[in-house]
């Protein structure tokens, strides 16, 4: 199965959910939807699904359009946020509750039953009540229910959000495994980059209904085209500052003259958005061509493995990611450094114009 989507829009009134969107997901694939919430999101899964029709343009599956069709006459199945169980029923017959409806007979029904739970890891559970179960065995009874119908098209709408930190990771690690085993295609929609970037396959990043960029999940990341596109595909978010570049150097707008090395070498003279991450910035130098930044420490975050330490330099807000423990208190004055093979520059239409060594080898 392919699914196309062709120019799809969908309005309410004046307000407009899904804008101009064009996607083509092939059979096999695993496709990750990441954007904020309201981007749009569940919005694009509803319109892949039939459960809502576009306001215009196309749906197409397998070179037929099926625009008007409703759900019951698509092979498609749905994970929601909010994991949905039969309490009074058991495992076994949450997961085979969608093939008796079907009428399927009772050998396949078994089969294709305990083919799902062996892939989700639920055989120990089969005979229990969904309540007997934690919220990752849960949620993974409603990923085999989804499974189970063998579907062409699963699409799953923040399966993981409501799950505590360890059961996340724990299914974020099986999930890439059962995806691969399906064939379908799969549709998986997060807020989260890290999500993204763990489940690998295709990420199209959405931002105010629109699909800002869809390729191969790390090149989105290391490649983004534009500045909106780097800002959803980076959290803690992305640092910005402006320069001016003219000749052989360049003005920083948080104070200084850099000389134009690395992305500000390729780059016409002129005023750009840099963009850099919260890992690219350190407070502690390592070479001779990097960008100082004199800031002042605002707050301090310890994780444990990880500090982020956020600065004001001026009047710019960064972000820097330090591994280990950091304890700076606020007000405490630093000097924040930046390599320039890590910057990102941005024209003033927000699209991008030149990036440093590190992006151009990703």
């Amino acid at each position: 199965m392919t699914l196309v989507l062709e120019t799809v829009s969908k309005k309410a009134g004046a307000s407009v959910h899904i804008d101009d969107i064009s996607l083509t997901l092939a059979r096999g694939s695993l496709n990750v939807l990441l954007g904020a919430t309201l981007a749009g999101k569940t919005s694009l899964m509803r319109l892949m699904a039939g459960l809502d029709a576009p306001t215009s343009g196309r749906v197409l599956v397998d070179g037929t359009d099926v625009t008007g069709w409703p759900v019951q006459r698509r092979s498609v199945a749905m994970v929601y946020q909010q994991f949905i169980n039969y309490p009074s029923l058991s495992v076994y017959e949450n997961i085979a509750s969608p093939l008796r409806v079907a009428g399927l007979p009772r050998a396949e029904i078994d089969s294709r039953v305990r083919d799902a739970a062996r892939l989700l890891k639920l055989e120990p559970y089969l005979d229990r009540k969904p309540l007997n179960l934690s919220g990752g065995q849960q949620q993974r009874t409603a990923i085999a229910r989804a499974l189970v119908k063998r579907a062409d098209l699963v699409l799953l709408d923040e399966p993981l959000a409501n799950l505590d930190y360890k059961l996340r990771e724990e299914l974020r690690e099986e999930l890439p495994r059962v995806f691969a085993a399906s064939g379908a295609i799969f549709v998986y929609a997060t807020t989260e980059p890290s999500e993204a970037l763990l489940l690998g396959g295709s990420t199209a990043t959405l931002f105010q209904g629109r699909v800002t960029q869809f390729g191969p999940t790390p090149q989105v990341y290391r490649k983004p085209q534009n500045l909106v596109t780097a800002r959803v595909f980076s959290d803690p978010p992305l640092n910005t500052l402006t320069i001016h570049k003219a000749g052989d150097s360049a003005v920083l707008s948080t104070g200084g003259r850099i000389r134009a090395t690395e992305a500000l070498a390729d780059a016409p003279d002129g005023e750009y958005t840099a963009g850099f991450r919260a890992h690219h910035l350190s407070l502690d130098p390592s070479g001779t061509e990097e960008i100082a930044i004199p800031a002042v420490v605002s707050v301090v975050e310890i994780t444990g493995s990880e500090s982020y330490v956020h600065l004001d330099a001026g009047e710019h807000r960064f972000v820097s990611l330090m591994p280990g423990v950091r304890r700076s208190e606020p007000g405490t004055p630093v000097t924040a450094h930046l390599n320039p093979r890590h910057l990102f520059l941005f024209d003033r239409t927000g699209r991008l114009a030149a990036a440093g060594a590190t992006q151009k080898a990703a």
